[in-house]
């Protein structure tokens, strides 16, 4: 018996990943993680916990940050990917984030910092579209840019886990961005 799905369960599926743009043939059941990490050698975003409790494995798809293990990958047809791979200053340089990340050395083991800063990326764009987190103010005006303190930036990263505990670190980096 074949491991190899019937030809009526698989799809094309056009990506644009980092800017590049793939049309691949996938099996509907395959989640967005395997994709990038087996079929396009990008390895940024990290196998934790396969559940989405983790948040090892967060990546940017149009701009929002998700859980790229619990998404399947037909379903993104079309939409733009973002891995911690393809941040950059618009040149050969790091991403702000990146580079505050190795500044304040908010990361031990390293293992999710591609999470942690993808996540942060897509927290703070989050935040300056005016989306409210648990912690925000409920007297802020409504749709304005959140004001982003220790507490907002704890709380909107809360979904990404660090088993070194290097949190004090990351939030640091975080608002050396702001």
């Amino acid at each position: 018996m074949s491991s190899e799905p019937a030809p009526e369960h698989r799809s094309d599926t056009a990506l644009r990943v980092n800017g590049t743009p793939h049309t691949l043939r996938l099996d509907h059941r395959r989640v967005l993680l395997d994709v990038l990490r087996e079929d396009l050698g990008l390895t940024g975003a990290k196998k934790g916990c396969d559940h989405g409790q983790c948040g090892a494995c967060t990546v940017l798809v149009d701009g929002r940050r998700v859980n790229s293990c619990l998404l399947l990958a037909v379903s993104l047809d079309g939409r733009d990917v973002t891995t911690v791979e393809g941040l950059t200053d618009g040149g050969d340089g790091l991403h702000p984030l990146q580079q505050a990340f190795l500044d304040r050395d908010a990361f031990q083991c390293g293992y999710c910092t591609p999470g942690q800063i993808c996540s942060a990326v897509g927290a703070l764009a989050e935040a300056e579209a005016g989306h409210p987190s648990h912690v925000t103010d409920p007297a802020a005006p409504s749709g304005r840019p959140v004001a982003l303190d220790a507490a907002e930036i704890r709380e909107r990263l809360s979904g990404n886990l660090c088993r070194c505990g290097a949190y004090p670190h990351i939030v640091e980096a975080v608002e050396d961005v702001i």
